[in-house]
């Protein structure tokens, strides 16, 4: 179910799209003299079909894959000497721009309301507190500590994890020093860290900014206790149930659910023993664990998982704009996704 609501989901907001930019076209095109033919929204075969008083028709096709807009073009075919004069090709140079350009125009307006409304409506963020630092990780050799808050990356703040990615993201591929500001745990003073970046994450399939700086969010504690067994994992396979406690693997006591979760994805295949609590009783279960993802992603399968956690309320943060704040907002994150899509569009090329 979850495939067919993204499949679903990106059909709609692939006709969004297409329908704001054909519109674009077509509403200066009217504005500029020229009569429009046709209006369609998809391709194919035609399931809705209805005309102006202009004589323009409007279509809504099964292959909702794009759109265009059909313009009066004597390039084209005919055009009867009545109708010259709204040829598309008759216009000025500057006309013709303006239609040609007045796509791309509405979908970057459309860009700028949808964050309007979201920066209105708010969002609630998790504080970009530091869980753990990795030893002789990027982020260690730089003097990040668990506790810490990231206030900002190269002089731009960071309100959640989110926009601490979002920063980190700009960075791929880069060789130089990464800003980072940090506010330690109980200080109300910000100060800057620098990481020396190498041609950082330079040609990466799957590339994870903040895990590989040597960052681990901080989250809540969670008890070992089985919630969920996948059935064909090795979990299932070794006879684990919901409801089990994880104590000790391979000797070593486990304090969290975390603590497992490294110590698995540090070993892929490998043969284990987990001492479980079950009814009261200690069991002693040999483990054999599979392996899951491909390359540097890959690591250590259990096939089980626990209840999530509450956060506290003081690592959480309510971000919202009023109206006229929103606009800023709104226009600012516009602009920042569309420099990232060309950056990142030139280090691929470059």
């Amino acid at each position: 179910m979850t495939a067919l609501y993204m499949i679903i989901g990106t059909l709609v907001a692939l006709g969004v799209l297409v329908t704001f930019h054909e519109f674009g076209h077509f509403w200066v095109a009217r504005r500029c003299g020229v009569k429009v033919l046709r209006f369609s929204v998809g391709f194919g075969t035609p399931l809705l079909r209805w005309h102006d008083r202009q004589g323009t028709e409007f279509v809504v096709a099964a292959i909702p894959l794009g759109g265009y807009v059909k313009m009066l073009d004597e390039r084209e075919g005919e055009v009867p000497p009545a109708l010259v004069g709204q040829s598309f090709n008759r216009k000025s140079v500057r006309q013709r721009i303006a239609i040609v350009a007045a796509g791309p125009i509405a979908n970057f307006l459309l860009a700028i309301v949808f964050f309007w409304i979201l920066a209105m409506l708010g969002t609630q963020q998790i504080r970009p507190v530091i869980g753990a630092v990795e030893p002789d990780s990027l982020a260690a050799s730089a003097g990040l500590v668990a506790g810490q808050e990231i206030v900002s990356v190269d002089g731009k703040p960071t309100s959640g994890w989110s926009a601490v990615n979002l920063q980190l993201v700009r960075r791929l591929g880069e060789s130089g020093t990464l800003q980072v500001g940090v506010r330690d745990e109980g200080a109300s003073a910000e100060r800057q860290l620098q990481i020396k970046l190498d041609s950082w994450l330079k040609g990466a399939d799957e590339p994870d900014p903040i895990q590989s700086l040597g960052l681990r969010p901080w989250r809540p504690a969670l008890e070992p206790v089985l919630a969920e067994i996948d059935a064909k994992g090795p979990a299932a396979a070794a006879g684990l149930k919901t409801g089990d406690r994880l104590l000790a693997l391979d000797g070593v006591a486990l304090k969290d659910w975390q603590q497992l979760v490294d110590s698995v994805r540090a070993r892929p295949e490998a043969k284990v023993m987990l001492r479980v609590e079950r009814d009261g009783a200690a069991l002693e279960v040999p483990v054999t664990l599979a392996r899951k993802g491909e390359g540097r992603a890959s690591g250590g399968y259990l096939g089980a998982g626990v209840k999530g956690g509450e956060w506290p309320a003081s690592m959480l943060r309510e971000v919202s704009y009023g109206p006229l704040e929103a606009v800023g907002e709104g226009l600012s994150r516009t602009w920042n996704m569309s420099v990232l899509t060309l950056e990142s569009l030139k280090k691929m090329l470059f």
